[in-house]
């Protein structure tokens, strides 16, 4: 399949092929960033493990932005990131450093002029967790948190009239045979595009997907990559055999909690060890040690959880010769 351009998630081909032309001059950019500003949240999800990240304050943001240099798309995520007052300073930031796509990973539970204040300071992409298609579903996906998917609902309505809007579907054993559902309700909120991924603890293959009507992703490019792969191979997380072994996905791609720099957010948030320190000022070379040196199919997370776009894109890599350096 080909790999395009979308939005925040950037990994096209063209893309790949930049890596491979220029890991020569280790001269890669960082393409996009993850930063996690909290760990509380008010949400108490079935699927979530909580994180291990200090509630950040804005000359800590500031200061991995800083770091990184030019940075063309930096997500801020938590926990539920809104809680952290420093969010809006964050993106301003951001904004004045020249930073393309600000984006922002929320569950949608806070007020809607409150988001409205966010898309004004400079976020253009929005990523909100959609789990049920019905009230009492909502709120058991919330964890009991009860009256919560009505406003959720409300702001994902709104937000999608004003700016891009991204839902989320995480599928566990207590929503997976209402998948095409949530699709088709996500469908009529007018949302941008769909992303359905198996939780971690649940990673089933999405055979649901593969009667999805088309009407639902013929124009949402997200959801359209994931219900062709879910025909074609099934499987949503982790590698086959075939699969390269190296991540070049590393190379110009980060995930940032605390002061550490991990490989990717899925590695992050299963417990992986980071990468580097960000304050050492050595993140390209420490990645790119991290690169040549780590084999993804001896890495129980990255076996276990690398997924399907990801593997695509580090075998495209593979095929333009990246890894032959």
């Amino acid at each position: 399949m080909k790999l395009d351009d979308i939005g925040f998630y950037t990994l096209s081909d063209k893309r790949a092929l930049t890596v491979a032309r220029s890991l020569y001059k280790f001269e890669l950019p960082i393409i996009r960033c993850e930063i996690v500003i909290t760990n509380k949240c008010n949400f108490n999800c079935p699927y979530c493990r909580g994180i291990d990240c200090e509630h950040m304050n804005f000359e800590e943001i500031r200061n991995i932005i800083l770091t990184l240099g030019e940075i063309k798309n930096i997500r801020f995520s938590g926990g539920e990131p809104t809680l952290n007052k420093w969010l809006i300073h964050a993106i301003d930031f951001a904004k004045l450093c020249g930073v393309e796509r600000i984006a922002v990973s929320t569950n949608g539970s806070a007020d809607f002029d409150y988001y409205k204040w966010l898309v004004y300071a400079g976020v253009n992409d929005f990523s909100i967790s959609l789990d049920a298609c019905c009230a009492s579903d909502g709120d058991i996906m919330a964890g009991g948190i009860k009256d919560s998917w009505v406003k959720v609902i409300d702001n994902i309505k709104k937000l999608s009239e004003i700016t891009y809007v991204t839902v989320g579907i995480v599928v566990t054993e207590d929503n997976v045979d209402k998948v095409n559902d949530v699709i088709a309700f996500a469908d009529s909120l007018g949302v941008s595009d769909i992303r359905v991924i198996p939780s971690a603890q649940y990673n089933i293959f999405l055979r649901a997907l593969a009667s999805i009507d088309p009407k639902y992703y013929k124009k949402r490019p997200i959801l359209k990559y994931r219900v062709e792969n879910t025909k074609e191979f099934g499987h949503v997380r982790g590698l086959l055999e075939g699969d390269t072994r190296k991540c070049p996905l590393v190379l110009d791609d980060i995930a940032v909690m605390n002061d550490s720099h991990y490989p990717c957010i899925i590695y992050m948030r299963e417990k992986g060890d980071p990468i580097g320190v960000i304050s050492d000022n050595r993140v390209r070379e420490e990645r790119l040690d991290w690169y040549k040196n780590h084999d993804t199919h001896l890495d129980p997370i990255c076996k276990k959880n690398c997924l399907d776009v990801c593997i695509e894109y580090n075998n495209r890599c593979e095929d333009y010769g990246v890894h032959h350096v």
